[in-house]
């Protein structure tokens, strides 16, 4: 009977695991993990994606617990693990999902190398992806930079297989490699800052399948409509899910095509296939890191790497980046998003935007800035979707926004936020503020301000730039730029 290693990554599940079942069809399965974080290069996960990790480990721990299984827990060369394991499990292969982000793929090739020298058979198998990010090319044969024309080309793909069944049993190896404990791994932050990240979310397996089956039961129907109000459950929360692969995007596709299968109305209709064009965004953000493996540190658009930004580092900089770290800008709808994020690991997606475009307009501080922060403190932080969305909003990226187009957080607020439940959830020091001025409290008279209780600059922070200021001075930026 053969033995193999499957070598689990960013697909920790059991539903839908084609390197799993592979391995199972085989016969004998050794589940690994290995925690090795220098394998991501410069983007070694941060502390809001150790936290999930540690939870997932332990929902995965359990499943294959469940099918008579366990899950050998290592650290170190992924490459020196496999292989002592494989000599003390008597294995043959190892197969394990793909990776796409640049570190990833190099790694996995030299990991692929020295198995082969050492004559142990590797497969790998696509987990991660509807489609392969080189399936889609332009006529002239080149990867997509703008979204459209790649999601209409994806569309016209063969649709992707439906998704697995969960094996019911895993046959053991003759015998159990030496396994570390979940705990012995550095996952858990020392400071219980992550308090709020655990009453929000159900990392694991069947957290995820809870979270797409609530989402399409109902607020898939009115996704494209309600989207956009943060103070609203709407959006469907998969992403972090997605990341570590607890869902595949096969579950989440084929979930939507067959709500949209036994929708009635065209606005329904027009809302579920809104959300799928999302989940085919996400392939495009794999396209463009897999094409283009310099973008999560280098503008996909080269003439912005010459953009005058401000320097961090110096105290202009350093007291910008900070206030916008810690939702002390002044601005209630840009200061709602930070708190959010901090709290909860997460932030609505329409809010995101807003924040990325104050960071890079407002403050004229680099988007690497910001895609490093949200890659410490985002549970949903991906490379490929982080990179994508950053350079999106420093307008220096493939289908970018233009930078011209600076977002005014308080019109922004007053929109999507009408009634201010938002920002009063996570600016609750403005919860008395009348509505009229919720999203600018600086213009709020006297004496109505002092009734809510607030001191500007005391209870709640003046804004710390003037936005038709800033917008001048980020246009004045662009100009350098474009010589326009």
């Amino acid at each position: 009977m053969q033995t193999t290693i499957h070598w689990f990554r960013n697909d920790l599940r059991l539903a839908d695991n084609p390197a799993l079942k592979h391995a199972a069809a085989q016969g004998a399965v050794v589940p690994v993990f290995i925690w090795h974080p220098d394998e991501h290069g410069t983007w070694q996960p941060g502390g809001a994606s150790r936290w999930w990790l540690h939870e997932s480990l332990a929902g995965l721990s359990t499943s294959l617990e469940a099918i008579g299984s366990r899950l050998i827990l290592r650290q170190g060369d992924p490459l020196d693990v496999l292989k002592n394991i494989a000599k003390a499990a008597k294995a043959d292969a190892v197969v394990w999902n793909r990776r796409y982000e640049p570190d990833l793929i190099e790694s996995d090739k030299r990991v692929k190398r020295g198995l082969a020298e050492a004559d142990i058979e590797v497969k790998s198998f696509n987990g991660a992806l509807l489609f392969e990010p080189w399936e889609a090319q332009t006529k002239q044969g080149n990867p997509y930079q703008v979204y459209s024309p790649f999601r209409r080309f994806v569309e016209a793909l063969p649709e992707p297989d439906k998704p697995m069944a969960a094996p019911k049993l895993l046959k053991s190896p003759w015998k159990w490699p030496a396994s570390d404990k979940i705990d012995d791994l550095p996952l858990m932050p020392s400071i219980k800052w992550y308090n709020g990240m655990t009453d929000e979310w159900q990392p694991g397996e069947a957290g995820a399948a809870k979270r797409l089956k609530g989402f399409t039961k109902a607020p898939i129907e009115a996704y494209k409509d309600a989207r956009d109000y943060p103070s609203v459950e709407a959006t469907s929360k998969l992403s972090p899910h997605l990341h570590f692969g607890e869902a595949s995007p096969r579950q989440a596709y084929h979930a939507a095509r067959k709500k949209l299968k036994g929708a009635s109305g065209s606005s329904e209709k027009d809302n579920i296939t809104h959300f799928i064009n999302e989940v085919l965004w996400r392939e495009f953000g794999y396209h463009l890191i897999y094409h283009f493996p310099k973008t999560p540190d280098h503008p996909l658009r080269e003439k912005y790497a010459g953009f005058p930004w401000v320097d961090p580092r110096k105290n202009g900089g350093r007291a910008a980046l900070a206030a916008w770290k810690e939702g002390q800008t002044g601005y209630p709808i840009i200061d709602a998003g930070m708190r959010q994020l901090w709290h909860t690991g997460w932030m609505h997606n329409r809010v995101r935007m807003v924040v990325a475009s104050f960071l890079v307009k407002h403050l004229l501080i680099s988007w690497h800035e910001g895609a490093k922060w949200f890659w410490d403190t985002l549970v949903d932080a991906d490379l490929a979707s982080n990179t994508l969305g950053w350079q999106w909003a420093g307008g220096c990226g493939a289908d970018a926004a233009p930078y011209f187009r600076i977002f005014n957080p308080i019109t922004q607020g007053e929109k999507f936020d009408a009634d201010g439940a938002y920002v009063k959830k996570w600016c609750p020091e403005l919860k008395e503020v009348p509505t009229k001025y919720i999203h600018k409290p600086w213009e709020c008279p006297p004496l109505e301000l002092q009734a809510a209780g607030v001191t500007l600059g005391e209870d709640y922070p003046a804004p710390i730039i003037d936005h038709k200021a800033a917008r001048e001075r980020a246009l004045a930026a662009l100009s350098e730029v474009t010589g326009s």
